[in-house]
């Protein structure tokens, strides 16, 4: 176990009620089904490995990570280095033929599938199903009634030029391929007031064929609903979720699940700036017309009468770890395709982490090495013990908070052998400009004012409040000292930021040494 015990953050109010966000953090673009008693849900993981995540719930509302169905990033060789917003866009999870199946889009390559017979595996290498630029948001349907199969999928303009547009597929029932070209089956540009049209998960009720899709883009957008009789269409719309008077902007893109008892809910994200895309729980009724109602009539729910399912122990996704024998929870992502010898194994608690040698050691955003987890989206203080056990003049490792700018503390070997205490910032990087270089200030307040590491150890701090404004702290066995100006979080344009453990060394010969994580730990500020 990764030692987590009761969860810093629960959407369950303990009274048969939860709150929203049920999911409190970047589990962007989700689907969920439905399996006998058993919710699993994914998520989009752009870049991140082990990819898209797996998650279990009973109720809806209390969630666990179990495991992930995506091991290593294909093609490979694209994804040696991060590439933050790319890889895995909008998967979509269906159970079918006794075997779990996702597809998702990879915009620079075409669409892919993984399947396998348990929810945690063993899953399949990623089958390539359509190769093309701008592929994204699939979504598969099994025909019960016809034994057909078809695919449904959306389109990045960044890559193809085309967008607010649904295409559909007839499909190989073994999803090996597809057995068409494919058509337009929705043009956004035809719908009045309707833009950026995406994200669609296709279902089949009534003699209906149903696409949920948002549209409206992911800050200010919607939730749309689509029907028609014949999967090529025609299809009509309706908007069925906008903000109205909540402060829950742009709610779309989710999935449709139902319950034993005949109830029925919608999972969808909401972008919170540097907290990314975090997870709703809407209840949705079919109308006397027949179309889905998702939330208080039209609009999010704030706080709601959970499903009525079994009750369950109180969960959310782990967040702390001890480290057991050298291993990470499965909480943790490296940034990039890992290698083997950037984490050892060992028989004591504690994360090794080999100091990597690299020439980007000035720019966390460009190094595969970095192991990440998502920021909480409510105000946290984040902490980590360290201890820098690399000889090399120039190692170094410490505490992130990484997006399009950073901000790191911890620990560096210096020429004379002693360690010190280190604190960096990059900016952000703007749109079409070279990366920014690291921080003139914080190298010369570095230099200006060495604070050495007794034994080579510290524990560090960092207290995320109100927007992610994060302050850093450090103990270097007299107890806790601020470091640094407060340091606002930022995402990347489709990733929300994340909490980063590193381990670094110059280039060179030989083997640069390791740091030491132990006690990795996100807490809840005290109750008011």
């Amino acid at each position: 176990m990764s030692g987590q015990s009761a969860p810093a953050f629960t959407a369950d109010l303990g009274d048969g009620t939860y709150r929203n966000p049920v999911l409190n953090a970047d589990w962007s673009d989700p689907d969920l089904i439905r399996v006998g008693d058993d919710y699993y849900l994914t998520a989009s993981s752009f870049s991140r490995v082990p990819g898209l995540p797996l998650l279990h719930s009973r109720d809806l509302v209390n969630w666990t990570l179990v495991g992930h169905a995506l091991q290593l990033l294909e093609p490979a060789r694209e994804f040696r280095k991060p590439r933050h917003d790319c890889g895995v866009w909008a998967p979509s999870l269906r159970h079918h033929d006794d075997r779990f199946w996702i597809f998702w889009g990879d915009p620079d390559h075409g669409i892919y599938q993984v399947n396998a017979p348990e929810i945690r595996g063993p899953w399949t290498r990623p089958h390539l199903v359509k190769a093309g630029k701008g592929l994204i948001d699939a979504c598969p349907l099994w025909d019960e009634e016809t034994g057909e199969a078809y695919l449904v999928h959306a389109w990045a303009k960044s890559r193809s030029g085309v967008k607010n547009r649904l295409t559909g597929h007839r499909m190989r029932p073994d999803a090996a391929g597809l057995l068409d070209d494919g058509e337009p089956i929705v043009d956004g540009d035809r719908i009045p007031g309707w833009f950026t049209l995406e994200g669609p998960k296709l279902y089949r009720r009534d003699g209906w064929f149903w696409i949920f899709a948002p549209a409206g883009g992911v800050e200010t957008g919607w939730q749309g609903a689509l029907r028609s009789r014949d999967f090529f269409g025609p299809y009509e719309e309706r908007v069925v979720l906008e903000q109205g008077d909540t402060d829950v902007n742009g709610p779309h893109q989710g999935g449709w699940v139902s319950t034993p008892s005949g109830e029925h809910w919608f999972a969808h994200f909401q972008k919170k700036g540097p907290y990314g895309r975090v997870v709703h729980l809407q209840p949705m009724r079919w109308g006397t017309d027949g179309w889905p109602v998702l939330g208080n009539e039209g609009v999010p729910v704030a706080v709601h009468r959970k499903p009525d399912l079994p009750p369950q122990p109180v969960s959310a996704p782990a967040t702390d770890d001890d480290f057991p024998g050298g291993r990470f929870g499965r909480q943790w992502q490296w940034t990039a395709n890992p290698q083997d010898g950037w984490a050892t194994q060992h028989s004591g608690d504690g994360l090794r982490l080999t100091c990597v040698r690299t020439a980007d050691a000035d720019d966390l955003r460009k190094l595969p090495n970095v192991l990440t987890q998502r920021l909480p989206g409510a105000p946290c203080t984040v902490e980590v013990e360290l201890r820098l056990c690399a000889e090399e003049p120039g190692a170094r490792a410490g505490l992130a908070v990484l997006g399009d700018a950073f901000s790191w503390i911890g620990l560096e070997r210096e020429v004379d052998g002693t360690v010190r205490l280190v604190h960096r910032f990059a900016e952000a990087v703007a749109k079409g400009a070279p990366p920014t270089p690291l921080s003139q200030w914080a190298r010369e307040r570095d230099a200006a004012h060495p604070r050495l590491a007794p034994e080579d150890r510290a524990r560090l701090r960092i207290e995320s409040g109100a927007g992610a404004r994060c302050r850093f702290s450090y103990d270097l066995g007299d107890g806790w000292e601020s470091s640094g100006q407060v340091f606002a979080a930022t995402p990347w344009r489709w990733v929300g930021a994340l909490l980063g453990l590193v381990a670094l060394a110059p280039t060179g010969g030989g083997h640069a040494g390791a740091a030491t994580f132990t006690r990795f730990r996100i807490t809840a500020p005290p109750a008011a």
